[in-house]
């Protein structure tokens, strides 16, 4: 699907900035679920708010208005994270991915005992077919993950394990029964960066530049799917 949007990438990527609809930015689990431990006893909140910082920070740059919800940790009910993005036109929830106990492995860093994998990495999108706008969600997450591969980054074939794919090729798959994904008047899709648990992925996670970069791929992609809506530019 990548050669549906050859068309508007290479404007995007030549730099320009739209002015583009409302973006609701979700920080993923929180100070009371911090989610998964990476493979180095890091909480995976920790790595789903830097990178959101980074997201927030590139949809201004694109000329989108930023509506934060859960960057303080503190929202606890998942319902009520859509509901704080009211008023946006498009809704995404930045997490980190895990793997299940039968693919890790037990190894030491700095004398505590962690658990990692080798067989998982790479970034997914995630997709409700419950969803109210699932057209909109779908091409946003096609267009996302298309943007993501240009930029070099990864998709994981992983989720075919559990989860059909919508667009396979740029790491999209339905999940459905997330909260976050159908508990909203909104297009949404929720994005896992990569694989916390992986030794070598999560030092990639770790580092700002990167983070940067994989920010600004997210941000062209969705200014890039939400042009092509005609949604207007907010006020």
């Amino acid at each position: 699907m990548i050669a549906r949007w050859s068309g508007i990438l290479p404007l995007l990527f030549a730099g320009s900035a739209l002015a583009g609809p409302r973006v609701a930015v979700d920080i993923g689990h929180g100070m009371a679920d911090p989610g998964a431990i990476s493979a180095r006893g890091r909480a995976e909140f920790l790595f789903n708010r830097d990178l959101g910082e980074q997201l927030r920070a590139a949809l201004t740059l694109h000329g989108h208005d930023v509506v934060p919800v859960n960057f303080a940790g503190d929202v606890r009910v998942l319902a009520d994270r859509p509901r704080l993005a009211a008023g946006s036109d498009f809704f995404v929830s930045v997490h980190h991915d895990s793997v299940g106990p039968p693919w890790l492995a037990e190894w030491t860093w700095e004398g505590r005992v962690h658990t990692y994998t080798e067989v998982k990495r790479g970034f997914g999108l995630f997709v409700s077919a419950q969803n109210p706008d699932l057209e909109t969600s779908l091409r946003c997450a096609s267009t996302i993950g298309a943007v993501l591969r240009r930029a070099g980054f990864e998709a994981s074939g992983w989720h075919g394990r559990k989860h059909v794919a919508a667009d396979a090729e740029n790491g999209v798959w339905y999940y459905d029964n997330l909260v976050v994904l159908y508990r909203t008047s909104l297009p949404a899709v929720l994005f896992e960066a990569g694989v916390i648990k992986h030794r070598d992925e999560e030092l990639e996670l770790l580092d700002p530049a990167r983070q940067a970069r994989m920010a600004d791929a997210l941000a062209t992609g969705i200014a890039a799917c939400l042009f092509v809506t005609g949604k207007p530019a907010p006020d």
